[in-house]
């Protein structure tokens, strides 16, 4: 464990105790500004003096509650969201203290205004503050401090990834200090000597073609030479295992889990695409009656693109290969779908893989060049994640011709419902190779949560605003 690390560890303990007291101030000054209490006067007498020493005392007690949710684990999250879902639970774990505290001593406690104010605040404070330390943490390896220097072993993409990103990174918190390309018995004496007159703390295998006895020897040197070892994963691959042990007749038994959306996820999920779409449309209802209005008045033709140029209803393929009736507002001349497998065959820039993308399509009309522009094409897909035939958040929904395309590792992104945005689209929408997109999908399927819903959809919007190549 580097210096550095344990010291910004450290200094979440003083950092946490200071935003709860700012918590608790500003809960008490909240409660007894004017226009507070002319909203709800003031039935009791709580002088600050006594309140601010039963504050530091809850504050004192919150910190250990804090570290029984993990907050001060070494090995805490770099993702920001889940830091900040952990804070989550913590200060609310904090509240349930403090409920405690007031069935044994009311007196303490004369305003549930104050106590919820305080839980709030506390929840905003220490976020805030623990992103601050996050980071000082990120510019102290600019300059160098903290920085883990590492061994790469690995000649292929892997690892010229890795290496790639570190360098570009300072904020990485990693160094790259050496490179092994291949494992053959002349690497042992050279690398013994490197780590002796060089600093190293971790050695990374990037190889997955590697053979487990290199892999074993590699494992056994980092650990008679108090290296920390890690095991990259191909990083072009998209076989993402997720497994789960049990125990059947006395021998472990490992199931690779297709997503971790079963059982009460799959549930989760599903209550969340009813109530937020739901809650969508409805906001958003004169959005939709107004570019309803504008295609009418730009062009001739149906309002949504519902039906293929020969009358038959158009579809995606859902959740397990299922084909659904869709629809989205319609943004090309009627009667043009079928010209981008005939007449503009050759203007499509995504050879990549099964997908057709038309660049400068001369099929779209004036007001569908801004809907596309703006991703307002898609919004009717809310309704199809009201009923049922989408999701809010997943892969995009594939055409059957494109489908039926699909290479076997392809077919993975079918497991579960498409969605209106995902992991793809807010790490580069149309730009992305085929492959990249569907690694991305997989990865979101395997890693399933609805915290990383959420954070889809917050940034989705960034992702739609920001510029991208015309297509």
């Amino acid at each position: 464990m580097k210096r550095a690390d344990l010291f910004f560890t450290s200094l979440l303990l003083p950092v946490d105790f200071l935003m709860l007291v700012l918590a608790g101030i500003s809960a008490y000054y909240l409660r007894f500004a004017e226009f507070t209490r002319d909203i709800r006067p003031i039935m009791f007498d709580l002088p600050f003096s006594y309140y601010f020493q039963v504050l530091l005392l809850i504050a004192f007690l919150w910190l250990i509650v804090f570290a029984f949710s993990g907050l001060y684990s070494l090995k805490s999250s770099k993702r920001l969201g889940q830091e900040l879902h952990r804070v989550f639970i913590g200060c609310s774990m904090g509240l349930v203290l403090i409920v405690i505290l007031i069935f044994f001593r009311r007196e303490l406690f004369n305003s549930r205004f104050i106590v919820l104010a305080f839980w709030v605040f506390s929840i905003l404070l220490v976020s805030l503050g623990r992103a601050l330390v996050a980071w000082l943490k990120r510019k102290s390896y600019i300059y160098g401090w903290g920085v883990k220097k590492v061994i790469v072993v690995g000649g292929g993409k892997t690892a010229d990834n890795l290496i790639s990103d570190f360098s570009k990174r300072k904020t990485s918190g990693f160094k790259v200090v050496k490179r092994i390309k291949e494992v053959n018995p002349e690497i042992w004496p050279e690398l013994l000597e490197f780590i002796k007159s060089n600093e190293v703390d971790e050695l990374i295998q990037a190889d997955p073609n590697l053979s487990k006895v290199d892999i074993l020897k590699l494992y056994d040197f980092a650990s008679e030479n108090h290296l920390t070892f890690k095991y990259a994963a191909d990083m072009l691959g998209i076989k993402v295992l997720k497994t789960e042990v049990s125990e059947i007749a006395g021998i472990p038994v490992a199931e690779v889990k297709r997503t971790t959306l079963d059982g009460w996820g799959r549930i989760a999920k599903r209550v969340f695409d009813i109530f937020v779409s739901g809650l969508i449309i409805v906001i958003i209802s004169p959005l939709l009656l107004l570019i309803t209005i504008l295609i009418k008045l730009d062009s001739r033709g149906p309002v949504f693109f519902a039906k293929k140029d020969d009358g038959s209803p158009v579809y995606r393929v859902g959740e397990g290969g299922r084909p659904f009736k869709y629809f989205k507002f319609r943004s090309m001349i009627p009667a043009s779908d079928s010209m981008r497998y005939k007449e503009l065959a050759e203007k499509n820039v995504r050879a990549d893989g099964p997908m057709v993308k038309i660049k400068d399509d001369p099929r779209v009309t004036r007001v569908g060049k801004f809907i596309r522009r703006w991703s307002l094409d898609e919004l009717p897909e809310l309704f199809l994640v009201f009923i049922g035939k989408m999701s809010l958040v997943g892969p995009r929904p594939h055409l059957p011709e494109e489908v039926a395309k699909y290479e076997h590792h392809h077919k993975k992104t079918l497991t579960i419902k498409p969605g209106i945005t995902g992991l793809a689209q807010i790490s580069g929408r149309s730009d992305l190779l085929f492959e990249e997109e569907v690694k991305l999908d997989v990865y979101y399927i395997e890693n399933w949560s609805l915290l990383l819903d959420l954070n889809i959809l917050f940034k989705t919007p960034l992702a739609v605003i920001r510029q991208r190549e015309t297509i």
